[in-house]
């Protein structure tokens, strides 16, 4: 949402403080998260690379640079070495991980069961990230390879975790709001692309917006279904896509003469800020209750 609200500030009489403000949370979190994973590397590596092998949660594991790059973009205003440094760890980072974890795939062992929407984030969402990061610091022939990638990552997946999600039998409720990321890849992707195409909102931007409204009326549909399970961490897998629907539909809006994405431009970005406040405050009341932070068992240790 830092992100949008920065725009918001460059075309609305608004204070510039209100993204900022949304910016540092989320270095602060990011900060928090990343110390607390390079710990845990290096206290309890085998619960890391448990993680990493594991058909579901490694595909959550390249969050790690995805969020990075982020960073490096809010930051670019400020310490452009810094993001620029940041950028390029991320980046090799996922591309790496990617050709480790996503290409592993291809040996034929992943359980068809675990073919969710969380396998978008290596190939997908980090490829649309990089993009977005490359139209920032103005590498835009990098950023169309970046986006490239994501598009083709993107459109081979969906097929199959379609197929999975229509035939392959209801998600259990531990991982059914992780559809929360199906929302995301056509509005990153529309996000990424006007980061690369100088800001233009052409025909190509309109479609890929289009289907992410498309998605959007999906995952409203699904709602009671997946608040039959008690909040939790996990509903933030809405977020990503929810906050490229605010900074995309000011984007179109500001840059179209077409009066439709003009007249959605407000109602959306009210309605995404009023999703992510929601997160935050039903986030806020999970961890006075001692409910968003559960504590894992140790590795039992050897004794000499």
């Amino acid at each position: 949402m830092g992100f949008a609200w920065r725009y918001a500030a460059t075309i609305w009489p608004v204070s510039p403080v209100i993204g900022e403000a949304f910016e540092i949370l989320a270095i602060v979190i990011w900060l928090a998260l990343a110390l607390a994973f390079i710990v845990r590397l290096v206290k309890f590596p085998q619960t890391v690379i448990d993680e990493v092998r594991h058909p579901l949660k490694g595909s959550f594991v390249s969050l790690f640079p995805a969020t990075t790059m982020l960073v490096s973009i809010a930051i670019v205003p400020f310490i452009r070495p810094l993001a620029v440094g940041m950028f390029v760890f991320g980046a090799t980072v996922q591309l790496a991980y990617a050709a480790w974890q996503s290409a592993g795939l291809w040996r034929g062992s992943h359980p068809h069961t675990d073919t969710t929407p969380g396998l978008y984030l290596p190939t997908v969402a980090n490829n649309f990230i990089s993009a977005m990061a490359c139209g920032a610091l103005g590498f835009h022939d990098l950023g169309i390879l970046f986006f490239g990638a994501g598009v083709f990552s993107w459109l081979s997946l969906e097929p199959a975790i379609l197929h999975r999600l229509r035939s392959a039998g209801e998600l259990p409720e531990s991982t059914r709001s992780s559809l929360g990321i199906q929302l995301a890849p056509a509005l990153v992707a529309c996000n990424a692309y006007l980061s690369v195409n100088g800001g233009q909102p052409d025909f190509f931007a309109k479609m890929l917006f289009g289907y992410g409204l498309l998605q959007l009326l999906f995952m409203l549909r699904l709602m009671p279904w997946y608040l039959m399970q008690p909040f939790n961490a996990s509903f933030w897998s809405f977020s990503f896509g929810i906050s490229a629907l605010a900074a995309t539909a000011l984007h179109l809006g500001m840059g179209s003469n077409d009066g439709l994405f003009t007249a959605l431009a407000v109602p959306l970005f009210i309605f995404t800020n009023f999703i992510i406040g929601l997160l935050l405050v039903r986030t806020v009341i999970l961890l006075y209750q001692g409910k968003l932070l559960l504590r894992a068992e140790r590795p039992a240790t050897r004794k000499n």
